[in-house]
């Protein structure tokens, strides 16, 4: 038996939605942030979705899915963290010098 590689879905707008749902939910990293993701889907909690439509949003929770799942969600969790900290970092004010 030969083992074929799945068919990889490209990612959508909404499994980018899902990934950064999870992630306010529980902020940790890969794997932690699977688990989570696996329970949110078991449960339906993002739009009562379940495994099956987030696989047609490019999110699949196999095996063979599992090392372009763990890049593209931690490419994602690191963009919205530079994102954040980017937003707290607040320019300092040009202060006039004074007059003599």
């Amino acid at each position: 038996m030969v083992a074929r590689p799945a068919t990889a879905h490209a990612f959508t707008a909404d499994a980018v939605e899902f990934v950064r749902f999870c992630y306010a939910r529980r902020r940790v990293g890969w794997p932690e942030l699977y688990d989570e993701m696996c329970a949110v889907a078991s449960r339906g909690l993002f739009r009562g979705w379940g495994p099956d439509e987030l696989e047609a949003h490019g999110i699949g929770f196999g095996l063979f899915e599992m090392p372009r799942l763990a890049a593209r969600v931690t490419e994602i969790v690191t963009e919205d963290r530079a994102r954040a900290k980017a937003a707290t970092v607040a320019p300092l004010p040009v202060v006039a010098p004074a007059s003599a």
